[in-house]
């Protein structure tokens, strides 16, 4: 398989790395994936995560296992197991689906590396394509909030939501992003706000529960997000939080823009009752720990709630912003997402 190198994942000299999202960004550590429980383990743990993101990294080790001469049998395990790490987002499911299509292949390992290597180029592509269509939408001294991490770290390319910052920045100059911290896990404290750093992107950091404040203020003048699910009639699910932020942009009247490639879309889903939500461990709520440390403030045995993520339904959404184009409620409403697939 060729070198194939990411911000956050790379395929290089046949090695496979993933660099620690978990401890960014006051630490910078690559961790070499050989077989299925690391990566396995690397999923859960959030050291890889972002929805394409995960999709591209379980299926370079299928193809490194598969050059390295695993058999049929072990690969369609590894592509089941891994496929069941995250139920919520469905770019995994896509990427594992093309997989078992290229393993009933007769020359199936260089199926399956051509399908790889393929979803990783594809990914860059729908990046700077939904970057194009979503900085459209954005003019120039923009005050824009943002929720989670959506950027390189998240996928291939140069990121859904935070990519039509980045490209938007490059065409205003005089963009300043809001930056939601996103509890539990601080993926907006710490990985939006590294990687806006790196791009010299003015940005202020806030708590969630700020937001609100904001926009009332005026502040806020659009609010773009991504997804890892959206349902065949817009609904989507993504980040915990994100729901709050569309509830709060409706009562002020702010625009609210989901950003996704079309593989997120995922039309066996009628709506987003129907989407599956990941539970994660209490451990995250209770308190905190990372590259900077370890601290719990909550009693141990305090009983927590805590998913993953929520769904926002379609009529509380300004407009989807896909790479094949940017659809607006009236569009979406009307059924045309489910043509599109």
């Amino acid at each position: 398989m060729q070198d194939l190198i990411a911000s956050s994942l790379k395929y290089q000299n046949k090695t496979l790395s993933v660099l620690d999202q978990y401890l960014l960004p006051h630490q910078q550590t690559w961790h070499v994936c050989e077989d299925v429980a690391t990566m396995r383990d690397l999923i859960l743990g959030l050291k890889i995560r972002g929805a394409p993101l995960i999709g591209l990294g379980a299926s370079l080790l299928v193809a490194h296992l598969a050059e390295q001469g695993a058999e049929k049998a072990t690969l369609a395990a590894a592509i089941d197991e891994l496929e069941a790490t995250r139920p919520t987002a469905v770019n995994l499911m896509h990427s594992m689906t093309k997989l078992r299509v290229a393993l009933q292949q007769d020359n199936f390992v260089t199926a399956i590396v051509s399908s790889a290597v393929s979803l990783f180029n594809e990914d860059i592509a729908l990046c700077e394509s939904m970057a194009s269509h979503g900085a459209a939408l954005v003019q120039s001294g923009d005050n824009i909030l943002t929720h989670c991490n959506t950027g390189a770290l998240a996928t291939a390319g140069i990121g859904t939501a935070l990519g039509v910052i980045y490209k938007a920045q490059q065409q205003h100059g005089d963009i300043h992003v809001w930056v939601d911290e996103t509890r539990p896990l601080l993926q907006g404290g710490r990985l939006t706000a590294y990687e806006l750093e790196r791009w010299q992107i003015p940005y202020t950091l806030i708590c969630d529960n700020m937001a609100a404040s904001l926009m009332a203020a005026g502040k806020v003048d659009k609010i773009f997000v991504g997804a890892d699910r959206i349902a065949a009639n817009g609904d989507f699910a993504n980040k915990v939080g994100t729901y709050n932020l569309a509830v709060l942009a409706h009562f002020h009247n702010i625009p609210f823009y989901v950003v996704a490639p079309l593989t997120t879309l995922d039309i066996h889903t009628e709506c987003g009752e129907n989407i599956e939500i990941e539970q994660r461990n209490s451990a995250e709520v209770r308190g905190v720990s990372g590259s900077f440390g370890e601290a719990q403030w909550a009693p141990s045995n305090a009983h927590v709630y805590n998913p993953a993520f929520d769904v926002t339904p379609a009529k509380l959404i300004t407009g989807w912003v896909l790479d094949t184009g940017v659809y607006h409620q009236s569009q979406v409403l009307a059924g045309e997402l489910k043509e599109l697939v």
